[in-house]
């Protein structure tokens, strides 16, 4: 979901980093609609620290999130936490084993070959780009992967 939902981003106009940081919000986003969500036991909102950018809403087409402005970059927040580039490569890309840059590639085309209208609504994402391909690229991504960790103990054998 993170890789399709930040290839979807960009496809639509964020830079990198902005793509990112929603690719992973809308990950984090959807797996916990799916779980039901959480309730905080706090007595009312939390007031940001200070140091703190006050999340504004953002509209992708028409699906909505939170953005904070962090130095020049637009990133996306959800339960007070700031999705990053770096917790991008650290929670998704990183599970590639080395693989990452192709299922990107391959991400930007599937998302490439649907209309502007399609990306930037919810649903029709969801229908017609994401569920349609989530389980064949989620086993393919899979066994790149552990194709990829198998081969680099040989590769230090070697050496």
């Amino acid at each position: 979901m993170a890789t399709l939902q930040a290839a979807r981003a960009h496809t639509l106009g964020l830079p990198l980093s902005g793509a990112k940081s929603w690719g992973l919000n809308r990950a984090i986003y959807y797996a916990a609609a799916k779980r039901g969500f959480a309730t905080k036991t706090t007595p009312g909102p939390r007031r940001p620290k200070e140091t703190e950018a006050t999340p504004q809403e953002f509209f992708l087409g028409d699906d909505k999130a939170y953005r904070v402005n962090v130095g020049r970059k637009t990133l996306f927040t959800i339960g007070g936490q700031v999705q990053t580039p770096e917790a991008f490569k650290k929670q998704i890309e990183q599970r590639f084993s080395g693989t990452f840059r192709q299922a990107w590639d391959e991400a930007l085309r599937i998302v490439r070959a649907h209309s502007k209208t399609v990306l930037e609504s919810q649903e029709a994402f969801y229908s017609q780009v994401y569920r349609p391909r989530r389980d064949d690229l989620a086993k393919k991504w899979n066994e790149e992967a552990r194709a990829q960790e198998a081969a680099v103990p040989r590769q230090n054998h070697r050496a």
